[in-house]
C-alpha cells in the first residue's frame, strides 16, 4: 500500500521505476482528499501543481543520471513556515491575503532534495497553543477519534501524517509544538538539538535568544525517515542511528514530574517501552523531580527573556495591520481571535507588565542542570502529554499541561516521540525519547528499537485499507520488567 511505506521506501521505488512518482503523489492526495471533511487538516492545497512536479519527477527519472535522495516523494508543510506562493498567516485573520514570496530554507532544502510540497496545513492562532483552531481556517481534529483534538500547535501536520496523507511533514516546535500532535495522532516526531536546523522564513518570526527555544523538524509515519530528513535540514551528514549501541544505555524515567497525572494508558506505554529497552541491553534509572511541576513560570520566563520585544503578540497584530486591542475587547467573544490568542494578548496589555524576575531565570537554569543530569551520556524516557488526545477544548487554561514538552525546549536537547500502538479505546499512546545535546543519532536510534518491538505508526481504519496489527511483545515485557501491562494494546472497536 502506497500510503503506508516510508519516504524512503518510496524514493527507491520511484527511482528503480517500481512506481511513478505521480502514482505516489496521486494516492496521497487522494487520501487527504477522503479524509478532509473530517479532520480539516491542509488548509491550502497545491495538488495540481504537485502532480505537475510529480510528472517532470518521473521524466527526469526516465532521462537517467544522478538523481535527489527523495525525488517525487511527497510532503506537507506547517502553514507557518513559507511555502512560495502559499499562505503564511498563522491563523491570523489579518493575514488572510499575505502569500509567501519564496520557499523557507528549509522548505527549499526538502525540495532540492527532490521532495514536492502538496500543501500547507494547519496551526493554532500565531502558534499559542496545544490546538490547532483559528478563525481563519477552524478547528483540525484527530483521525483517530474526530471529536478530539490533533494537538498543537502543529496539529495541522499531525493530522496529515496520521491519516496516511504525507509520508512526512514539516513543522516547528517550542514547547512541544511538534511532539504533543505526533502523540496524540499515532506518529514519529523529531524536535532537533537547538541551533541545527535553520529557523528562517517563518511566520510568526523566532527573535533573539527565543529563537533557540524553537527546533524545526519533521513528523513522519516510519522511523527510518527520521535521520535521512534530518540531515536534509541540517544540511551535513550526522550521526548513524544503527551506529548507536542499545547495550549499557542508561535509560531514565521521571516520577512524579506534573502536576497533571500521567494517564494510565500512557504510563503503561512508557513502561512497556521501559521493558523493550531493557531486553536490548540497555539499564533503566528512575529519578523523582517534583521541581519540574512549577516548570511553567520558569519557562515563560527564560521565553520572554529571550525575545526582542515586552509585547510580541501585540507586535505582530499591528505589523499585520490591526488595530490594538482593548482589554476589554479581549474579555468578550470575537470574530477574529481564539481563546488562547485573547488570553496572551491581555495578558500584555495587564499594567505593570515587567521583564522576568532573576529569581525565575535562575529557576529556569536550575531545572535544566537538573534534566541534563538525569539525562546524562543516555536517554530520559516521558510523556509528552499527560493523557491520549482530550476532546476539543478540554486544555484551555491549564498551562500545566506544556510541562512535559516544554522542558525539553528549555534545555534545547533533541527530542523523539516515538508511537507505541493504540489504547483500548482507539486513541494512540507513545512516549518521548529525550537525549543529550548534539545526541539526536541515539534519541532517533532507541526510537527505532521501540518501533521494531511496537509496531509504530497504526493507519486509523480508512487511511490505508485494512488496519494493520499492532505487535504483541507481551511476553518480551513480562520477561524483563517486574509486572505485565495491565493494557494491551488493541484496535479500536469502531472508527472515531
Amino acid at each position: 500500500m502506497i500510503t503506508a511505506r516510508s519516504a524512503s521506501e518510496l524514493a527507491r521505488a520511484i527511482r528503480q521505476r517500481e512506481l511513478t512518482a505521480v502514482d505516489v503523489v496521486a494516492a496521497h492526495v487522494n487520501l487527504h482528499r477522503q479524509f478532509a471533511p473530517r479532520i480539516n487538516a491542509v488548509v491550502a492545497e497545491r495538488f495540481d501543481r504537485a502532480l505537475d512536479d510529480a510528472a517532470a519527477a518521473d521524466a527526469r527519472v526516465a532521462s537517467g543520471g544522478e538523481l535527489p535522495p527523495l525525488l517525487g516523494v511527497p510532503f506537507t508543510v506547517k502553514e507557518t513556515i513559507a511555502v512560495e506562493g502559499m499562505p503564511q498567516s498563522a491563523g491570523l485573520v489579518a493575514r488572510r491575503e499575505y502569500r509567501a514570496p519564496s520557499n523557507a530554507p528549509t522548505v527549499q532544502q526538502l525540495v532540492d532534495a527532490g521532495a514536492i510540497p502538496l500543501g500547507v496545513t494547519n496551526t493554532s492562532e500565531l502558534t499559542l497553543w496545544i490546538e490547532s483552531d483559528n478563525k481563519l481556517y477552524g478547528r483540525t481534529s484527530n483521525p483517530y477519534d474526530n471529536s478530539r483534538t490533533a494537538g498543537g500547535s502543529s496539529g495541522g501536520e499531525g493530522a496529515a501524517v496520521g491519516c496516511g496523507g504525507s509520508p512526512f511533514g514539516l513543522a516547528s516546535d517550542i514547547a512541544g509544538s511538534i511532539r504533543v500532535p505526533a502523540l496524540f495522532c499515532g506518529v514519529f516526531g523529531h524536535k532537533p538539538s537547538s541551533g541545527l536546523v535553520c529557523n528562517d522564513g517563518m511566520w510568526p518570526p523566532t527573535e533573539g535568544e527565543s529563537g533557540l527555544m524553537l527546533g524545526v523538524g519533521c513528523l513522519a509515519r516510519r522511523g527510518e525517515d527520521l535521520m535521512p530528513l534530518l540531515e536534509v535540514l541540517a544540511g551535513r551528514p550526522l550521526g548513524v542511528p544503527s551506529d548507536v549501541s542499545l547495550n549499557g544505555l542508561t535509560v531514565t524515567t521521571v516520577e512524579e514530574a506534573s502536576r497533571a497525572a500521567i494517564s494510565e494508558e500512557l504510563r503503561d506505554a512508557r513502561e512497556r517501552a521501559v521493558g523493550a529497552l531493557l531486553a536490548a541491553g540497555a539499564e533503566v534509572k528512575r529519578v523523582h523531580l517534583r521541581s519540574w511541576r512549577r516548570a511553567v513560570a520558569p519557562y515563560l520566563a527564560r521565553l520572554q527573556a529571550g525575545s526582542n520585544s515586552s509585547h510580541p503578540t501585540l507586535k505582530l497584530l499591528e505589523e499585520s495591520g490591526e488595530e490594538r486591542p482593548s482589554l476589554r475587547s479581549l474579555l468578550r467573544r470575537s470574530e477574529r481571535h481564539t481563546a488562547p490568542a485573547r488570553i496572551a494578548l491581555a495578558a500584555e496589555l495587564l499594567p505593570e507588565r515587567r521583564r522576568p524576575p532573576r529569581r525565575a531565570l535562575r529557576a529556569a537554569d536550575a531545572l535544566v542542570s537538573e534534566l541534563l543530569e538525569a539525562i546524562g551520556d543516555g536517554v530520559l524516557l516521558h510523556p509528552a502529554h499527560p493523557r491520549p488526545a482530550p476532546h476539543h477544548g478540554r486544555t484551555l487554561g491549564r498551562p500545566w499541561l506544556l510541562t512535559p514538552a516544554a522542558i525539553f525546549n528549555l534545555a534545547g536537547v533533541p527530542v523523539t516521540e516515538v508511537p507505541l500502538g493504540l489504547s483500548e479505546t482507539g486513541l494512540p499512546v507513545g512516549v518521548q525519547v529525550a537525549a543529550g545535546a548534539g545526541r539526536d543519532d541515539v534519541a532517533i536510534a532507541v526510537a527505532l528499537e521501540l518501533e521494531r518491538v511496537f509496531g509504530g505508526w497504526v493507519p486509523p481504519l480508512g487511511s490505508a485499507g485494512v488496519r494493520a496489527g499492532v505487535v504483541d511483545k507481551s511476553d518480551t515485557y513480562r520477561r524483563f520488567y517486574r509486572q505485565p501491562p495491565r493494557r494491551r494494546l488493541a484496535p479500536p472497536p469502531h472508527e472515531g
